[in-house]
């Protein structure tokens, strides 16, 4: 079964930063399309970023046009456990935000419905 329990959320004031942790079980973080998603109240679930790595060679990392230069996508595999690294946080970063996963690489953030797999968020709040 499945498990990606996302953590590290919170408040904090514009130009503040967050690092956000998602903890996979169940599949493992390499060789699998990992993302993470937001939802603002009222809009729909927008891709952030995305990460494929295979080996010690292979590395893609995909980013939305709205977090580009803000944002960093990674994982370590010895702890099965990607992070959101989250700079220059403006009040419009403000979201419920996802972890999720599906299998295979991936090509691009993709949309909500190319995943499989979801965590229940953790809650970014940035106050201006």
């Amino acid at each position: 079964q499945v498990q990606l329990v996302e953590s590290g959320g919170g408040s904090v004031q514009a130009g503040g930063s967050l690092t956000l942790s998602c903890a996979a079980s169940g599949l493992t973080v390499s060789r699998n399309c990992m993302g993470w998603f937001r939802q603002a109240p009222g809009k729909e679930r927008e891709g952030v970023a995305s990460i494929y790595t295979a080996g010690n060679s292979i590395y893609y990392s995909y980013y939305a046009d709205s977090v580009k230069g803000r944002v960093t996508i990674s994982q370590d595999n010895a702890k099965n456990t990607v992070y959101l690294q989250m700079n220059s946080l403006k009040p419009e970063d403000t979201a419920m935000y996802y972890c999720a996963a599906r299998p295979g690489r991936c090509w691009s953030v993709g949309s909500r419905y190319e995943y499989n797999y979801w965590g229940q968020g953790t809650q970014v709040t940035v106050s201006s």
